[in-house]
């Protein structure tokens, strides 16, 4: 039989329908629109910590503390002591007196350890206003609270601040010495893209 249509005729004498069916049409499209995206999408865009650093301020003894609270938490001896650029009497600080200490912590299965014991102590909570551009600063007002950390006689009751940094992964071309790139402004890391971040990753209520 001739389909009227098309002028084709099938074996067995029926009519061919060679119209579109709609709903597959729509899902090859939707299944391309997708592989697209995933193609197109820049793996040098995606965001990272890049360090975390652990500051812990104090003069004389209490900087003695200080040291003593970072080795026990990053279960480290590199303590780097602070020195001060300026001027501050109502703390006796003068510049280039010692007024603190600092860890960098660059290992990445170390810093995600850290941050999920901090959040808890936290509560799974973290203020917008922690969050700008490129970085995330809190602060632990004592560290006890932290899961896995008992109180030291030798450390007292004290607290600590954290600062995250964030990089895209292509900042790489930055820190090169051979053949270095331009790192343009729009690399910055953004505070939704943290906010995003914080919540997937660590599932943190971010007010």
């Amino acid at each position: 039989m001739e389909n009227k249509e098309t002028g084709h005729q099938d074996p067995a004498g029926q009519i061919e329908n060679n119209e579109p069916r709609e709903g597959k049409s729509e899902n090859v499209q939707e299944n391309n629109t997708e592989d697209n995206k995933m193609k197109n999408k820049n793996p040098m865009q995606e965001i990272e910590i890049e360090k975390m650093v652990l500051h812990c301020g104090g003069t004389e003894d209490k900087l003695e503390k200080s040291i003593k609270l970072l080795e026990m938490i990053s279960g480290s001896k590199k303590i780097y002591v602070v020195r001060s650029t300026r001027r501050i009497p109502t703390f006796g600080i003068s510049p280039g007196k010692k007024s603190g200490a600092k860890i960098t912590i660059r290992d990445k299965i170390k810093i995600k350890e850290l941050l999920e014991r901090f959040f808890v102590s936290m509560d799974n909570e973290l203020p917008k206003k922690q969050i700008t551009t490129n970085q995330v600063c809190f602060g632990i007002p004592e560290y006890i609270e932290i899961p896995g950390l008992e109180y030291n006689r030798d450390i007292g009751i004290t607290g600590f601040e954290v600062m995250l940094v964030f990089k895209r992964k292509g900042k790489g071309v930055k820190l090169r010495k051979i053949k270095k790139g331009k790192y343009p402004k729009r690399q910055n890391v953004t505070k939704a893209e943290i906010e995003d971040y914080m919540e997937s990753k660590f599932s943190l209520e971010i007010e």
